[in-house]
């Protein structure tokens, strides 16, 4: 009984692992030969470490399976890690009560939380963890002013002059802690942008206008908390001129942002306020001066002035875009109507920035500041250092009164005032494990805030069990390699269940995919073992069967049949193929070759009219049919089918007579003089058809439509025969006595109407003439024209 019930279980665990591989799991598909490569496929792939596992035959691959069909499968041991979140610093966001007149520093101020976390990621399982936002109440600020000091910002500068104390007066309202810094620019101090004349360099203004010597970038003000102290260097400014009218600006972003030490930025609210009335010149310009080294993004100022401005290239705008975001500059642009269109595509392209509408002479600039200010801290959006190879992550947003974000991928929430509280759920996910290191850190940030969340990812590429190993195992082939998880991981060199076989002894480390056919799933066409990458095929009961072939893919007994025979009894089966005998073909050679049995009685094959197919004739003219294509029930008859051809090939008539060349030499034309001269049945050996038709004249032409020795041949007397004239004088006369006589009778007819009209007309005269009695006293036209009227009151007295 016990026997009985292990070689059921046998069977049944081969059973398994065959329907598993036809099945088609991507798990024993990836063919992983250790538990470290199985988990790494998918995150529904686990490991069967069971030592007793796998049956005879079985592959090593077919340990690493679905969790489903290794429990199926009776796999007492599965390793299945799984990922897992570790916040490692949690601090809570920074919630100040009103009537709180403590001032904390920067540092002291959390708005994001929580602020570290480990991620252990699984390839293929997403690992999600929530991310709080609060904007803080009064978090300093940092505004640096940045002014183009070209001819045209002449009225512009003048209101700038007191924009210190005014800014800071209104500033107050925002934040105690505010800083404010000023810087200018104009443009290369090389031509074509100035004039290079030793009297331009000193006043590059026309006229008496006394203007300062041309420069690129001059850091005039660190930032400071002392508005009057801005008023005072501002005051000393003097506009200076260039020859172009785009500006340098670019290279001055990207000192302001680049030179934290000397602009003085903190780690606060950084603000960069753009002032100017011009476009601006940006990579690539710079070739116009002879200038073609790419800007390095580093800071050059010697003494507040950028020095090499000469040397290097405007940046491009990607380059801003990345130092701005390095170093959380949020910019503020503030330029003239005319050039609204050119800032707002550039602000489409930096993120946290924003545009306003500058006046003629700046004097709206505090406002336009405060506006762009509470935009730009309204808005939240997250963004992620570069992720490691095979590393995806996505953001969903919860805003305002629960409300889920839709801008920039669920990273994006807007209309935030100071106290709200947004929340972010964060999902990061691996496909695969890096190549170098198990250990990657991203940081996640929101855009221009100086806070970030640092984020560790330990990545599973191993079991647990792995570390349990036993080197040299005796378990693996005379210790050829380590046993771990319950399977033998082999040494350099060698491969195999149990590291059985040397590498130089096969074509590939995957040994099954030599012993599958055409990268199939059936190992050795499921008739033979692999050994080594080598098939060895199985022997039958009957020692005539046999299975061959490369991947045992051959024998010799499963070949068609016909008749319940095998090649029909006429061939022989090699590699599930019929080779068949002479005079047969055919997949189970039951086709012969013999075609007497398609003989029609004038000998030809089908009548000509097919080809003979396995002894049957196969008609290729669909009209006919029959043991040999002489029967055709759809045909109008010889005589009308071929009627249009003679007379066109015979007299050159009939509907073919334009296209008699193109379908109507299909037969052989002969003419004889009269009908005794055509082909009479008695005399001939082959079929023959004798035909008399009209033609369009009436006339009557006669043929015979022959086939002899596969050729179609017409015998057509010469001339028609046609029915004599008509005799054209009597005719004519017939027509014009008949004409005359129609005509004469018509006139007798119109003449007797004539005579009996008058006559009924006249005998109603004398009708009336007789009926007549006329009053001779009075004559009955005549009226009176007196009128008598008697007098009612007189009486006759």
């Amino acid at each position: 009984m016990e026997l009985q019930l292990l070689l059921m279980a046998s069977s049944l665990a081969v059973f398994g692992s065959s329907w598993a591989q036809q099945d088609g799991s991507i798990c024993i598909k990836a063919n992983a030969q250790s538990c470290g490569e199985c988990i790494q496929i998918s995150e529904t792939c686990g490991w069967c470490s069971d030592e007793k596992f796998l049956s005879a035959g079985m592959a090593k691959s077919t340990r690493c399976d679905d969790l489903e069909s290794l429990k199926k499968r009776n796999c007492k041991i599965i390793e299945n890690p799984r990922g897992n979140i570790t916040i490692n610093k949690n601090i809570p966001v920074t919630v100040r009560n009103k009537g709180v007149t403590e001032k904390l520093k920067p540092e002291q101020i959390t708005q994001i939380q929580p602020q570290k976390l480990t991620l252990n990621l699984r390839s293929g399982e997403a690992q999600t963890f929530g991310l709080k936002f609060k904007r803080a109440e009064d978090y300093p600020i940092d505004l640096y002013y940045l002014m183009d000091l070209s001819f045209s910002m002449k009225d512009d500068l003048e209101n700038v002059k007191n924009l210190g104390t005014q800014l800071m007066k209104e500033m107050q309202e925002i934040t105690s802690d505010f800083r404010i810094g000023f810087g200018s620019f104009v443009e290369k101090t090389v031509m074509p942008y100035i004039s290079t004349t030793p009297a331009r360099l000193l006043n590059p203004c026309q006229g008496n206008q006394n203007c300062t010597s041309p420069f690129s970038y001059k850091n005039v003000l660190q930032l400071t908390d002392k508005g009057d102290e801005f008023n005072r260097l501002v005051s000393q400014q003097q506009i200076s001129g260039n020859l172009d009218s785009p500006e340098g600006g670019f290279d001055a972003i990207m000192q302001v942002a680049v030179c934290e030490e000397q602009i003085g930025w903190r780690n606060v609210t950084r603000l960069l306020v753009f002032s100017t009335d011009a476009g601006f010149h940006f990579a690539g310009d710079g070739k116009l001066g002879g200038i073609v080294l790419p800007n390095d993004g580093r800071c050059h100022l010697e003494n507040n002035m950028y020095t090499m401005s000469h040397y290097y290239d405007y940046p491009s705008i990607a380059h801003l875009v990345q130092k701005l975001g390095d170093h959380n500059i949020q910019t503020i642009f503030a330029v003239t109507e005319e050039f609204q269109p050119v800032y707002k595509e550039l602000e489409n392209l930096i993120p946290k920035s924003q545009v306003g509408t500058l006046s003629s002479n700046s004097s709206n600039v505090i406002k336009l500041i405060i506006d762009a200010y509470n935009l730009l801290s309204s808005e939240v959006i997250l963004e992620n250092s570069k992720l490691p190879e095979g590393v995806s992550i996505t953001y969903k947003s919860i805003c305002k009164d629960g409300a889920v974000g839709t801008g920039e991928n669920g990273r994006k929430c807007l209309d935030i005032s100071i106290g709200d509280e947004v929340q972010f759920n964060i999902s990061i996910e691996a496909q695969k494990c890096p190549l170098h290191g198990k250990t990657e850190v991203i940081t996640i940030k929101p855009l221009g805030f100086n806070e970030e969340v640092e984020v560790v990812l330990n990545f599973i590429c191993d079991c647990q069990c792995a570390a349990k190993g036993e080197p040299n195992s005796p378990k693996c082939h005379d210790g050829n390699g380590t046993f771990e998880c319950g399977a033998c991981k082999c040494n350099e060199g060698r491969i195999g269940r149990v590291c059985e076989c040397s590498k130089d002894e096969v074509r590939t480390e995957d040994l099954d995919a030599n012993c599958r056919k055409d990268n199939g799933t059936d190992i050795c066409s499921n008739n033979g073992d692999c050994v080594c990458g080598t098939c060895e095929c199985k022997k039958r009961d009957n020692p005539l069967e046999v299975y061959s072939g490369q991947f045992c893919e051959c024998d010799n007994f499963n070949c068609d049949r016909s008749n319940n025979k095998l090649c029909g009894g006429h061939g022989r089966c090699e590699c599930r193929l019929c080779v068949c005998d002479a005079n047969y073909t055919g997949s189970a050679c039951d086709c012969s070759l013999d075609t007497s049995t398609c003989l029609a009685k004038n000998g030809q094959i089908c009548n000509g009219r097919g080809v003979c197919e396995c002894g049957t004739c196969k008609c290729t003219d669909t009209k006919f049919q029959g043991p040999t294509c002489e029967l055709c029930p759809t045909c109008p008859g010889v005589c009308t089918e071929h009627k249009d051809c003679v007379q066109c090939r015979a007299f050159q008539a009939g509907e073919k007579k334009d296209r008699c060349e193109q379908e109507c030499s299909y037969f052989e034309l002969v003419k004889v003089k009269d009908r005794d001269k055509l082909p009479q049945p008695t005399d001939q050996s082959f079929p023959l058809t004798h035909c008399k038709e009209r033609d369009a004249n009436d006339c009557w032409f006669y043929f015979t439509y022959a086939i002899r020795n596969d050729t179609k041949e017409v015998y057509v007397v010469e001339e028609p025969e046609c029915p004599a004239g008509p005799d054209i004088i009597p005719i004519v006369a017939g027509v014009v006595a008949g004409i005359v006589m129609i005509g004469l009778a018509l006139l007798l007819i119109w003449k007797l109407l004539m005579i009996i009209h008058d006559r009924r007309e006249f005998a109603k005269f004398e009708k009336e003439k007789m009926n007549a009695k006329w009053d001779t006293g009075e004559n009955p036209i005549y009226k009176s024209a007196v009128t008598t009227v008697v007098n009612p009151k007189y009486e006759g007295k």
